[in-house]
């Protein structure tokens, strides 16, 4: 029975990842056409195997330590589940806007609604709760430790730097009709 809620949980993992890469793509072709500016293309695929490392770490962590499901499951799952509302709310209320990447419309403005109005970068919040607890709901701790770490260098030392830049610049360009 546990094998088959691992399977199950990296299933959906895989498909929300899959999914989210469709709408981004589209969106980016979107942005690009209107004449969208990229930052920090160079540490993207550093993402790519942070989450990919992640996966495999919890399944392969688990599996090697003839765990059982953390006597704390129930904990671990509702944050999980509460990070994934956040993380669509987040996409809704960007709209086309939302991306894995960091694309800067010429004459946009940053979006201030939903959970932005809140927190700057509360994506980041969510994938940062996700991280930690899906390792833990399968007793994962070590997966949880690491990927925490590596996700805390990528997101603090690189991504949000970039992408203050890049919102520093949507406050710079005056609005169209000025």
């Amino acid at each position: 029975m546990v094998n088959g809620w691992i399977v199950a949980m990296a299933l959906l993992i895989i498909s929300q990842r899959i999914f989210e890469l469709y709408i981004a793509r589209g969106n980016r072709v979107w942005a690009l056409a209107a004449g969208a500016q990229e930052f920090g293309a160079w540490h993207y695929p550093l993402f790519f195997l942070l989450h990919i490392g992640w996966l495999v770490g919890w399944v392969v962590e688990f599996s090697l330590s003839g765990s059982s499901v953390s006597e704390l499951w129930y904990l671990w799952l509702s944050l999980f589940m509460i990070a994934q509302g956040l993380r669509y709310w987040c996409m809704v209320s960007l709209g086309r806007l939302w991306n894995t990447r960091i694309l800067v419309i010429p004459h946009g403005a940053p979006i201030c609604k939903g959970p932005y109005r809140f927190l700057r970068h509360p994506n980041y919040l969510a994938v940062a709760i996700e991280l930690i607890s899906v390792p833990l709901i399968f007793g994962a701790v070590i997966t949880a430790i690491l990927a925490t770490f590596f996700n805390a260098v990528l997101i603090l030392g690189i991504r949000i730097p970039q992408e203050n830049i890049a919102l520093g610049l949507l406050k710079q360009v005056p609005p169209k009709g000025l």
